[in-house]
């Protein structure tokens, strides 16, 4: 898997449940503006605020609508036992990715432990195929996956361990793991990284806001020996104005308005919708002049 992967949010009711056809709805439309794949159930889809029950449905429905070659899928959870339960559904359905928070309850992680957690999953899944790519989200789970634990476990079993997505912002670190284990798929979490990707041996990103600078992106990434400047600039002002703690509840806002379904702007909690202000505001300021 390489190039523009777009973490889609995922629309839910009244009662805090996902819903189908809107979901598969917008998966669809990004996979055709610009983007090779669809990363479920990411922090975007607030994946850690859905029972297993509801995972394993999300999971199934974009497994059972798209290529499988363009999917990956969240599972990593706190509790061992729920992520091997929930990456071994994931391979039943034929994922090629499960994407790996580390347990980010009991803190401070030492390297030991973390290396344990993992092979424990690797073990857990013994002969099945799906590939893990390592989860590395420091604001939220206060756990920084140390280069040396992913170097070593990619050593021990490279064909279970195979990439990263980073959503620290530090492509510093990124680079460091190229360095340390250039067999890797590296994929930061902004596409503003993309310009540079091809000399820092990025294989794409991995981003919220693709789910709106997909068609941007595409571009960029088609043309990524040579970005088109204006392209990244445009990226790059985008983002400005949707990255920060609403950045969830402003994507689900103008996914909403571009399908005319405001169900779309209902967060989980603890997040807070968009105030149609603020919401009006973004819409008028995402506008080029």
């Amino acid at each position: 898997m390489q190039g523009v992967v777009a973490a889609v949010p995922t629309p839910v009711d009244r009662s805090y449940s996902p819903v189908k056809e809107l979901f598969l709805e917008h998966c669809g439309w990004v996979l055709q503006n610009g983007c090779d794949g669809i990363n479920v159930l990411g922090s975007t889809g607030e994946a850690n605020s859905f029972d297993v029950s509801a995972r394993r449905d999300v999971m199934t429905w974009a497994a059972t609508s798209f290529p499988k070659e363009k999917l990956m899928v969240g599972t990593g959870t706190p509790s061992l036992k729920e992520t091997i339960a929930l990456t071994e559904h994931a391979d039943d359905l034929g994922y090629p990715v499960a994407l790996v928070l580390p347990p980010y309850y009991y803190k401070p992680a030492t390297p030991s432990g973390l290396k344990s957690w993992y092979l424990a999953l690797h073990d857990a899944l013994g002969s099945r195929g799906i590939k893990i790519y390592f989860y590395n989200f420091p604001q939220m789970t206060g756990i920084t996956i140390p280069v040396d634990v992913i170097s070593d476990l990619a050593s021990i079993a490279p064909d279970r361990f195979a990439g990263i997505k980073d959503s620290s912002g530090d492509l510093d670190y990124c680079r460091s793991i190229v360095a340390a284990s250039p067999a890797l798929s590296v994929f930061p979490s902004s596409e503003t990284a993309l310009q540079t990707a091809v000399k820092d041996g990025f294989a794409g990103c991995i981003s919220a806001t693709l789910n709106l600078t997909g068609p941007l992106a595409g571009e960029v990434w088609a043309n990524r020996e040579t970005p088109p400047p204006a392209a990244c600039e445009e990226i790059a002002r985008q983002r400005s104005l949707l990255a920060g703690p609403a950045l969830i509840a402003s994507i689900k806002y103008l996914v909403g308005e571009r399908t005319g379904h405001t169900e779309w702007r209902r967060v989980l909690p603890p997040f807070l919708t968009l105030s149609e202000d603020a919401g009006e505001a973004l819409k008028r300021n995402l506008v080029q002049d």
